[in-house]
């Protein structure tokens, strides 16, 4: 007989500590415009795990990339981009001419969400797993970075000066691109380095819920 999995499990609870974390960021931070149009994505997140999300098959791996990316960008919110501690601390320490926590934050854009892609194209069967399946990830990737610059600016366009700490270009003209340049990069990364245990945790989840023999 299938084990029944628990109607509260270990992931409903990281997924909760995620929301109060959530909601403790949104008690001060330093530009509450740029914070809710930094966390919407992660409070849309979690009403559609609450709502749907919770029961579909995720493997450990991307459910992790995707809380740490909600982490990341949660902080961004918090502070602004162009003025999270850390790094200030390693702009200081390395003296660069700019703070890279948003670098960091573009290179997650594409981290963690070729995972997320790949994951979905090979439950939904829609791409096989060798030929076109990285081309097509890498691509989604790219595709929702460009569409977030052309997101970052409609919001310029509509606001002015009060959209320049969510923008975080920190005076370099060229910002839109090394932002979807970092999206590549880290989506090049995630499929390099985690598809082989994304495949290993499939293969596991799949054979757990595999029906058993009388």
């Amino acid at each position: 007989m299938a084990r029944l999995e628990p109607p509260f499990g270990y992931r409903d609870w990281v997924v909760l500590a995620l929301t109060a974390f959530l909601v403790w960021s949104g008690i001060d931070p330093a530009d509450f415009l740029t914070w809710c149009l930094e966390v919407f994505w992660v409070a849309g997140a979690v009403v559609l795990w609450a709502l749907w999300l919770r029961r579909v098959k995720v493997t450990t791996v991307l459910f992790t990339l995707l809380v740490v990316h909600s982490v990341v960008l949660i902080v961004g919110g918090i502070y602004t981009y162009s003025e999270v501690p850390i790094g200030r601390m390693v702009q200081e320490w390395l003296e660069l001419e700019r703070n890279h926590y948003d670098r960091f934050g573009h290179l997650m854009q594409g981290f963690a969400p070729a995972l997320l892609w790949r994951e979905l194209f090979l439950r939904n069967d829609i791409v096989r797993r060798c030929g076109w399946l990285p081309v097509l990830v890498v691509g989604m990737c790219l595709a929702f970075a460009a569409a977030f610059e052309l997101l970052e600016f409609a919001v310029a366009m509509v606001l002015g000066e009060a959209s320049w700490a969510y923008l975080g270009q920190q005076g370099d003209i060229w910002d839109a691109q090394w932002d979807m340049l970092w999206c590549v990069v880290g989506a090049i990364a995630a499929l390099l380095s985690l598809a082989p245990l994304q495949d290993r945790q499939m293969r596991a989840a799949d054979a757990k819920s595999a029906p058993t023999g009388a």
